[in-house]
């Protein structure tokens, strides 16, 4: 097998096996609105993470890594809504009690 197509079948099953490791989180928290468990920091960090390595397959050249950024911008609006509910119940909820 071919050198680049090795790299990219490396690129894709990396991104499936990152959305459908991210995803049950995001859905679980999305459902239940329960972010106990969750660090504040460390998800702030990894969203911010998710969103370079989603420009950096947007702004890669010759060509975009459709890849990279697929799977970060999956990851990045999981982030979004898992980080507002989590500052939405560590800020907002603790105020009302």
């Amino acid at each position: 097998m071919e050198q680049n197509t090795i790299y990219i079948i490396c690129g894709w099953v990396a991104s499936v096996a990152m959305v459908l490791g991210y995803l049950p989180q995001a859905i679980q928290t999305i459902r239940t609105r329960n972010t106990d468990g969750i660090s504040l920091p460390a998800f702030l960090l990894m969203a911010v993470g998710a969103f370079c390595f989603m420009l950096q397959g947007l702004l890669h050249k010759p060509e975009m890594l459709w890849a990279l950024f697929l799977t970060n911008l999956v990851t990045s609006v999981c982030s979004a809504i898992v980080f507002v509910i989590k500052v939405y119940n560590d800020y907002f909820k603790k105020k009302k009690h």
